[in-house]
């Protein structure tokens, strides 16, 4: 009896994979959505940033067009649009009618001092409040944030009277010393540590011998980099702009920057627009060179919690 047999079934070959589609340019094109998908900017989109850099722009251009110009011709129409030959000119005027000099170099000791201290102070009690457990935290925390709301003019008759008794009137200090320390900073760096500091790095810290010091130093303070710089840069220039204490406080013999600026033109007759969109221009370009020092660090501080691995 012979016995047939049925050869099993083979299964066809499998497909070969199908390669990218590809554009005319001949560059692989990814299929679908998802997290690794590429994307490339059209020309609308390079024309709608040039357009808003133009519009960011335009307010320096025209403030260094009329800063060249005489009063004459900045407040009669037609507006210039064009640079004119009188900037020099402005600027001696400048320098000469108020203690232009002593203020930049008052202004930059007052915003250096009180961003170091508000950056540094402000780390501190950002990380306790973060990550340090003791009685009373989150009372003091919202104390600290209440006084946020009580309006800086209340505190003027009470601290020019302690400036007073101290023998500070017209003097650094008495700008310096209130401004020590924010509470917006303190919030500021408290909400950055909670999600950018991981407790691990600082029990492995503690495990490794390092005292509260060295953890600060070693682990705080480069984890918290980011958040310093852009808290850096807005103290400086909150500072920097600062007019309504340092008026009371300083005088045009001692003054800082706002402060000079209101002394321009103030025994004339007549306001010449000129020379105070001209001094506007000298206090506003400290305050470009500390962004383009720290604008890498302040764009790295605002999108470090934007991407995540």
């Amino acid at each position: 009896m012979t016995l047939s047999s049925t050869a099993a079934p083979v299964p066809p070959p499998a497909a070969a994979p199908r390669a990218p589609q590809k554009h005319r340019t001949g560059r692989p094109r990814r299929l679908g959505g998802g997290a690794g998908q590429t994307h490339r900017a059209g020309p609308f989109t390079y024309a709608v940033l040039v357009v808003a850099a133009l519009v960011s722009l335009f307010p320096l251009y025209w403030t260094v067009v009329a800063a060249s110009h005489t009063d004459t011709e900045v407040v009669q129409p037609p507006t210039p649009l064009l640079p004119g030959s009188q900037l020099f000119h402005n600027l001696n005027v400048v320098w000469n009618e108020v203690h232009m000099g002593d203020a930049l170099l008052n202004s930059t000791i007052v915003s250096a001092c009180v961003t170091v201290s508000t950056v540094l102070f402000s780390t501190l009690a950002g990380f306790a409040f973060a990550k340090l457990r003791f009685r009373g935290r989150n009372a003091l925390l919202a104390l600290v944030v209440a006084t946020m709301t009580i309006p800086p003019q209340l505190s003027v008759i009470p601290l020019y009277q302690i400036m007073t008794k101290l023998n500070w009137g017209d003097r650094l200090q008495s700008v310096i010393l209130p401004s020590l320390v924010a509470a917006f900073g303190v919030f500021f760096m408290r909400q950055f540590l909670v999600e950018a500091l991981p407790m691990e790095l600082i029990e492995a810290a503690r495990v490794d011998g390092a005292h509260s010091l060295r953890v600060v130093w070693h682990v705080v303070f480069p984890v918290a980099r980011p958040a310093m710089a852009v808290l850096g840069m807005l103290v400086f220039v909150q500072s920097w702009n600062d007019f309504f204490w340092p008026f009371i406080a300083l005088s045009q013999q001692n003054p800082t920057v706002q402060v000079a600026l209101a002394g321009l033109g103030a025994g004339a007759h007549t306001t010449d627009h000129a020379v105070i969109i001209t001094g506007a221009l000298v206090a506003t370009l400290p305050l470009l060179v500390v962004f383009a020092v720290l604008g890498k660090h302040i764009v790295g501080g605002i999108t470090a919690g934007a991407v995540k691995s």
